[in-house]
């Protein structure tokens, strides 16, 4: 029961994120409730049971990388929905500075 919970928090998190924005495992963990959750979040996601309505593409490494095991078409696919969101890539990544979603951020 623990674990539908603490997914619930991550996907009630990952809701938020708008479009045109990026948010980091560790971002999404830490507006869910723990910030050792990171981990946990990327289970959370690989299971997502409604990839429509928690847009789990918009969740990328600290560095701006996609997922490697993106659940829902591989690494190139979490690339075409955040390049379709308006997303801009530097050399394989994206540019976080200009496009992370600044919720959770003054917690650093």
């Amino acid at each position: 029961m623990e674990e539908k919970n603490t997914y619930q928090k991550i996907y009630d998190v990952v809701r938020q994120i708008p479009r045109g924005s990026v948010a980091t495992y560790g971002q999404v963990a830490f507006l869910a409730g723990n910030a050792r959750w990171a981990r946990v979040v990327g289970y959370a996601l690989h299971v997502n049971p409604d990839p429509e309505g928690i847009p789990c593409y918009r969740v990328v490494t600290k560095e701006g990388k996609v997922s490697q095991a993106f659940a829902f078409g591989g690494s190139n696919r979490q690339v075409e929905l955040l390049e379709a969101d308006g997303i801009e890539f530097v050399d394989g990544h994206v540019d976080m500075e200009k496009f992370q979603w600044s919720v959770g951020l003054e917690h650093r």
